[in-house]
């Protein structure tokens, strides 16, 4: 199985490309992990076109390739103002369901202070309608996040407690996105093997 890890950030050496690196070195059960940092990729402002994915500059083609070969997802984004970066926004516009669809996706917001809940929210509500990505009952909210996550130095061996449950919340967080990765691919194989008569009529959600 395959795992892809999405970072939101459009900052370079970010604090949401580290919480990604975290869980490429945590998760388990998958052949293969790829993080995608989307700021570090050529990415159209989507315009409702499929023809503004295949621009020359465009990494689209590339991302496209891991999306249809993924069976699983981690989305990862900053709060900004009380929102999902707009990074993220334009990337779920141009999933297309034929890539995404009934695959299962762990939300994850950060946030440097208290906040975070606010992206997690916006994105349950109103970003999977068309790419039908099934985001899992679980989710996280990284608060505080230049004190977690981080790399063990001389100075800082043993890891607080919060640091501490943090890192045991994201296991047990990834352990449950495995197993529903399992499962929806079995789903998916079934929904191809018995399809509901004329169901392209209903590509799009309601």
């Amino acid at each position: 199985m395959k795992l892809v890890i999405i970072s939101a950030s459009q900052r370079k050496q970010s604090q949401t490309a580290k919480v990604a690196q975290y869980m490429v070195e945590a998760a388990i059960g998958y052949e293969t992990i790829v993080h995608l940092e989307l700021c570090q990729l050529q990415l159209p402002l989507w315009d409702g076109k499929q023809t503004s994915k295949l621009a020359e500059s465009s990494d689209w083609l590339m991302i496209n390739e891991h999306l249809n070969q993924a069976d699983a997802f981690i989305v990862i984004t900053p709060e900004w103002s009380g929102m999902a970066s707009p990074l993220l926004k334009n990337f779920l516009l141009m999933c297309s369901s034929q890539d995404t669809a009934n695959k299962p996706v762990l939300l994850t917001a950060i946030s440097s202070g208290i906040s975070g809940a606010y992206p997690i929210a916006e994105l349950r509500m109103n970003a999977f309608k068309n790419n039908k990505l099934v985001a899992i009952p679980d989710h996280l909210i990284i608060r505080n996040i230049e004190e977690v996550l981080n790399a063990p130095t001389n100075n800082t061996s043993v890891f607080t407690e919060h640091d501490n449950k943090i890192r045991h919340r994201i296991g047990y967080s990834l352990h449950t996105l495995q197993k529903y990765s399992k499962a929806l691919k079995a789903l998916r194989t079934e929904l191809i093997d018995y399809p509901y008569e004329n169901e392209t009529l209903y590509s799009y959600g309601m």
